[in-house]
């Protein structure tokens, strides 16, 4: 095997150890910030620099009763990774144990809630892109909407699903 095939193979594992570390440390610090249940506080956990690294950002929103009787626990996620800082942005559901349930794929970071109250999810636009007057409120109580709209401007925003 010539070498620069040998340095690819080399380098893909090792990217791909990296990565999965991260994936199977995620479970455990999603449930250490579940249990330790404070409302809208920011928990990092890893650390990114420009040589590379991980970081992952988790804050507990805080939980909504439906109608049914079912408890759900909502958090947003933030994965910082890579040379350039991508960022992957989900809103994780859990269940009254702690158990991961599902999750709302996000594109930018800017478009994660702000907050849970009374059982509705609320988004507030802060990308500049956006009308910063315009918000969105997504209703939890009926249960976990398999989809939903979130409003940017002039009727147009993204369309985001249970996963």
């Amino acid at each position: 095997m010539n070498l620069i095939k040998r340095m690819s193979i080399i380098a893909f594992l090792t990217a791909f150890h990296q990565f999965a570390k991260a994936q199977i440390n995620d479970d455990n610090i999603r449930l250490k910030t579940l249990q330790k249940s404070n409302i809208g506080k920011k928990y990092v956990y890893g650390k990114w620099n420009e040589k590379g690294g991980m970081e992952t950002h988790l804050t507990y929103l805080g939980n909504v009763k439906t109608k049914k009787g079912e408890t759900y626990k909502i958090m947003n996620y933030t994965w910082l990774w890579g040379l350039s800082k991508r960022a992957t942005n989900r809103i994780l559901v859990f269940n009254d144990l702690n158990q991961y349930i599902g999750e709302y794929n996000v594109t930018m970071t800017s478009e994660l809630p702000q907050k849970l109250k009374n059982g509705i999810l609320i988004f507030e636009n802060q990308n500049n892109d956006c009308d910063q007057k315009v918000s969105s409120k997504i209703n939890f109580k009926n249960g976990i909407p398999k989809e939903f709209f979130r409003k940017c401007k002039n009727g147009y925003g993204d369309t985001y699903t249970f996963l």
